[in-house]
């Protein structure tokens, strides 16, 4: 019954956003994950002895299907839902996700939208961005509490998307008009734009 609730919730949220891409010019269509099957996923292991329900992870990716929309100039807006070998549909984080089918279209650059302007080091103080860093430094954060709450599962995707191909990932605010020209296009960038090994600074620019 939950997953039920999740799915027409993804399901209406898409197709809002492929509205807005319509409105914009360009053709997009709504898909999830779960069908052709998309994405094939396994269920999520117990948690301290608990089954936390139909939650899974990516395991496979069709990204035969994703490239010919992508040569056609159609913009697939996935929902993160996968099936799994048992039938079932299982919710998978969204950052995750798209790692997964980063990964499985060989892209060169993972972009995660967020509502913050990227990882500081100290979160009340915008300056502090770190604007690149190398994957070993992301550990460290982590260990050190630099990166924390709902920014770990996001850096962890974007670890994952370096590791299978993907040559840089980028954690930006999705808030801030024209962000992606911005952090693509520019010297500086305006995110956290994370290598798999960095040879810059980690403060103030990305060099």
């Amino acid at each position: 019954e939950t997953m039920t609730i999740v799915e027409e919730a993804l399901t209406e949220v898409n197709r809002e956003i492929v509205q807005e891409i319509m409105t914009l010019g360009a053709s997009a269509i709504s898909l999830s994950g779960k069908d052709e099957p998309l994405i094939v996923a396994a269920k999520h292991p117990e948690i301290n002895g608990v089954d936390i329900g139909f939650v899974g992870a990516a395991k496979r990716v069709n990204s035969e299907i994703i490239g010919k929309m992508a040569t056609s100039d159609i913009i697939p807006v996935i929902s993160p839902i996968g099936i799994g070998k048992d039938g079932y549909a299982y919710n998978i984080n969204a950052d995750t996700a798209a790692a997964e089918i980063a990964r499985a279209l060989k892209a060169l650059k993972f972009v995660l939208l967020t509502d913050t302007d990227g990882i500081l080091m100290n979160p009340k103080d915008p300056s502090t961005l770190i604007a690149h860093m190398g994957a070993a430094q992301v550990e460290e954060y982590i260990t050190s509490g630099v990166i924390t709450g709902g920014m770990i599962p996001k850096v962890r995707a974007c670890l994952k998307a370096l590791d299978r191909g993907v040559k840089k990932a980028h954690i930006i605010n999705g808030k801030t008009p024209h962000a992606l020209l911005l952090e693509i296009f520019t010297d500086h960038g305006i995110g956290s734009e994370i290598v798999k090994k960095s040879i810059l600074g980690t403060v103030g620019g990305q060099g």
